[in-house]
């Protein structure tokens, strides 16, 4: 079997599912083991505003925001998530000839997280501890079914919610769930889709995509502009994880996967190992 690529197909309104799962479809065909790990915000946001539940970000005190999962958001997110954005991958992917699998993190404790008891942000200027967010960081991967169902021929298509400790459901971002999934295979490429072509400078230009972005090895991302800050954090958890290279890529092209793999992508690297990148 060929190294696994895992692509991360976000919930940005502007990436289309279809050309994604279509380009899946032509890796599959060519034997590379793909899978695929989603989040779904467009589905959310619509989701809790139709059941009238409030949607709301923390931002934190590096600047990364994250979305607030009180148990109502909870609800929402698997709902959004397991109803809707996941049979519509699953479907697509099953039209383009992908025998494709749905899991989320808990079924048969796919993905298992650690419940975080508080969660700093900043409101209003001021620093806060928010104790009502049911979300939590991923500790453990069953590595073992990903890896039975690719050796089936089958494409595992992965989402939150994950399992915490105490046997409850928690949200855990999805990127950062990719890059949990892509270190636990050993996968020679992480592939993160978004609606900008790649690593931006400048949220509002398209034209200052970076090439390659570093990263440290720990402390706040260098941007966090347009969701890029955990985008940052996944890349730099999966390649301190072994996977091979991380690519922050443009999900709204016609075959983005292959455009990826191609090098129309900002390759993100730990700053010790730009040069070599370079």
């Amino acid at each position: 079997m060929e190294e696994t690529i895992v692509v991360k197909c976000g919930g940005n309104a502007a990436v289309d599912p279809l050309a994604v799962c279509e380009d899946i479809a032509a890796l599959t065909r060519d034997s590379r083991p793909v899978v695929v790990v989603h989040g779904g915000s467009a589905d959310i946001e619509r989701l809790a505003g139709r059941l009238g539940v409030e949607s709301r970000r923390l931002v934190a005190p590096d600047g990364v925001s994250a979305r607030h999962t009180d148990r109502a958001m909870l609800e929402v997110v698997h709902l959004a998530l397991a109803g809707l954005a996941k049979p519509r991958l699953v479907a697509a992917l099953s039209a383009a000839g992908v025998s494709a699998v749905g899991l989320t993190g808990l079924d048969g404790g796919l993905l298992r997280a650690r419940r975080k008891t508080a969660h700093r942000a900043v409101v209003a200027g001021r620093r806060v501890v928010v104790r009502d967010d049911h979300s939590g960081r991923i500790t453990e991967v069953d590595a073992g079914l990903l890896r039975a169902l690719l050796a089936d021929g089958r494409t595992p298509v992965v989402s939150p919610p994950a399992v915490a400790e105490d046997g409850g459901p928690v949200n855990t971002d999805a990127d950062r769930a990719a890059a949990a999934v892509a270190a636990a295979l050993g996968a020679s490429t992480l592939v993160l889709l978004t609606g900008a072509p790649g690593v931006l400078t400048d949220p509002a230009d398209d034209d200052s995509a970076l090439p390659v972005c570093a990263v440290t090895p720990s402390g706040p991302p260098p941007f966090t502009g347009g969701g890029m800050g955990l985008k940052l954090v996944a890349a730099r958890e999966a390649l301190q994880g072994g996977v091979g290279r991380v690519l922050i890529a443009d999900g709204r092209c016609r075959a983005p996967v292959r455009t990826a793999l191609e090098g129309r992508a900002t390759t993100v690297v730990v700053d010790e190992a730009i040069g070599a990148a370079r």
